[in-house]
């Protein structure tokens, strides 16, 4: 394939739509704290640990963590493949578990039954993730809605060690672990490498964020989201504080996948990783051993700004230090300060 050129493709990337999104989360970082202080009643003085940003909420509780957090569907996506978006919505919940190191422990949902023939079959989807995971669904709720159906999803977690979105630090070096055999389904960038594997190989790949948690060998990362691998990273960078070099020929798509799509796709399975050098070697062995690819694709440095690199071009992707993303933390932290000072919501 023709390589683009790296100004043109940067802005491309900068425009992409998801992107746009994740900007729009600022209207709920400058409302919300972003972390639960003072302490609120009945969790104690840890929930000042509690930070909004993450991708699920971790609250202190005995030994290590209660997780929770929640996923919706676009509605075009539940119209266009019912029982693929069922699937999904069990699946992204416990893709944002298994980041924050945990183990999933079961869902609920919220099914507005629109028209009526999709119902089944989103059903049948959650049911049929639920069962590959082994992830029960164990409650919900459903209520009539003129229009096409939609669906939202929450799931609660358990970890004993967690990997944050708040722990990336400079000199760490980035991980991208991502499963590549698969193909695209739906509208969207959106990467199917789920319903192709096995029950064991599923549980066996999802499980290992919380081996390396556990094992004291990771523990700052996201899964990747509809921002694609570099707008994870721009997320991750944003809540760390930190900055990020990428070497954009480190990554590489699956055979007949161009570079720039890939950039912005959705993996069913895709995580980035700040790892320290010392314990790499054993970090993406294990990736490895469970089928799937982790490369080293750069480096986490103090300078809040994330630099490509393709062959011998260089060009900033982001400068978070002058322009928040999410809003969470960082230049947002000032700025919700500002806000907050101006009673503005």
């Amino acid at each position: 394939m023709t390589r683009p050129s790296l100004r043109m493709l940067v802005g491309r990337l900068r425009q992409h739509d998801a992107l746009s999104a994740k900007r729009d989360i600022q209207r709920i970082s400058a409302c919300l704290p972003h972390t639960a202080a003072p302490a609120w009643p009945g969790l104690g003085p840890q929930s000042r640990l509690i930070k909004n940003g993450d991708d699920a909420a971790a609250i202190p509780d005995g030994d290590g963590f209660l997780l929770v957090a929640a996923e919706g569907m676009l509605p075009r996506f539940v119209q266009a493949e019912p029982w693929f978006s069922g699937f999904c919505s069990v699946m992204v919940n416990i893709s944002d578990i298994c980041a924050m190191g945990g183990r999933p422990l079961a869902v609920v949902d919220v099914l507005f039954s629109g028209n009526q023939t999709d119902n089944g079959r989103v059903l049948a989807g959650m049911r049929d993730a639920s069962e590959a995971f082994g992830v029960p669904v164990v409650g919900g709720h459903t209520s009539r809605l003129a229009g096409p159906t939609a669906l939202a999803v929450a799931i609660v977690g358990r970890a004993r060690r967690l990997i944050t979105s708040f722990d990336a630090r400079p000199g760490q070096k980035l991980v991208f672990a991502v499963d590549q055999r698969g193909a695209y389904r739906g509208p969207g960038d959106n990467f199917n490498a789920a319903t192709c594997a096995t029950s064991s190989e599923l549980r066996s790949r999802y499980s290992l964020l919380a081996d390396l948690s556990e094992g004291g060998l990771v523990n700052a990362g996201k899964d990747v989201s509809m921002a694609g691998v570099l707008g994870t990273l721009a997320m991750l960078c944003e809540s760390s504080g930190v900055g990020a070099s990428v070497e954009l020929d480190a990554i590489e798509p699956p055979l007949g996948i161009s570079l720039e799509r890939w950039l912005t796709t959705f993996p069913s399975f895709g995580f980035i990783l700040a790892i320290d050098d010392d314990k790499l070697p054993e970090s993406l062995a294990r990736f490895g051993g469970v089928g799937v690819s982790a490369k080293v694709i750069g480096s986490v440095d103090d300078s809040e700004r994330i630099q490509l690199s393709l062959g011998r071009e260089t060009a900033l992707y982001l400068d978070l230090a002058k322009e928040a993303v999410t809003g969470f933390d960082s230049l947002a932290t000032r700025r919700a300060r500002h806000n907050a000072a101006l009673g503005v919501c």
